[in-house]
């Protein structure tokens, strides 16, 4: 179980660095984006992408 955790966890963080990698400047423009939204869109923003994530990993497994 704790591997399969530090793998998503792995998964994760390299998924993540990929856009400021290959576009620092997209990256720093949707930075600049997200600091001027409201919090309610932030909020949302963060739902859907848990949901999309527990659909995908429901679907993988």
């Amino acid at each position: 179980m704790w591997q399969d955790l530090l793998a998503a966890i792995a998964l994760v963080l390299v998924l993540e660095g990929l856009l400021p990698f290959l576009s620092p400047g997209r990256m720093r423009t949707l930075y600049q984006q997200m600091a001027s939204a409201n919090d309610r869109t932030i909020r949302i923003t963060g739902l859907v992408s848990m949901v999309g994530g527990v659909v995908l990993l429901y679907l993988v497994r």
